[in-house]
């Protein structure tokens, strides 16, 4: 899952391939790079590693998240479909993959939703409505905390942002 810091960065290049804009891959790369040294020089470790079983366990999680990020999911659900108990899960899933399933699926969320600001022109109630946040007023704070604008103003620097 993409660290607070990379969030913005990967949504632009998504966008870009999205709509062909392969002049910006260069540079949309070297800003992903140089982040992700950044993050990676600030990440501590985290003790002992899951096994391999529960790294397969929060992997299926998350695809059943990315392919269900519109609906849903609660964490009784995600941890009957991975066979284990709730409290397990969600400290697996916290140690594999640095989240709960809940900021994961927030962010899958919210990723979606600024791909789709940044390639179309639908009215942003209803990218948020089908990213799968029932309110607009949560919609735009979370969107703002994630990606450090707010949606209009994001998706006006599709042209001129790079």
């Amino acid at each position: 899952p993409p660290l607070p810091a990379l969030a913005p960065l990967l949504a632009e290049a998504e966008a870009a391939r999205e709509t062909g804009d392969t002049d910006a891959f260069e540079e949309i790369g070297l800003r992903i790079a140089g982040a992700v040294v950044t993050a990676s020089s600030d990440a501590a470790d985290a003790g002992r590693a899951p096994g391999r079983r529960d790294q397969k366990r929060v992997a299926e999680a998350v695809r059943l998240i990315e392919l269900d990020a519109g609906r849903p999911l609660s964490l009784c659900d995600l941890a009957s479909s991975a066979a284990t108990s709730p409290y397990h899960f969600l400290r697996t899933f916290r140690q594999v993959a640095g989240m709960t399933p809940y900021q994961f699926l927030l962010r899958t969320r919210l990723h979606r939703a600024a791909v789709r600001l940044r390639t179309s022109d639908t009215a942003i109630s209803t990218i948020a409505f089908d990213a799968g946040f029932n309110d607009l007023s949560t919609f735009n704070r979370r969107f703002r905390r994630e990606m450090g604008e707010a949606p209009g103003a994001y998706r006006a620097g599709r042209t001129g942002r790079r």
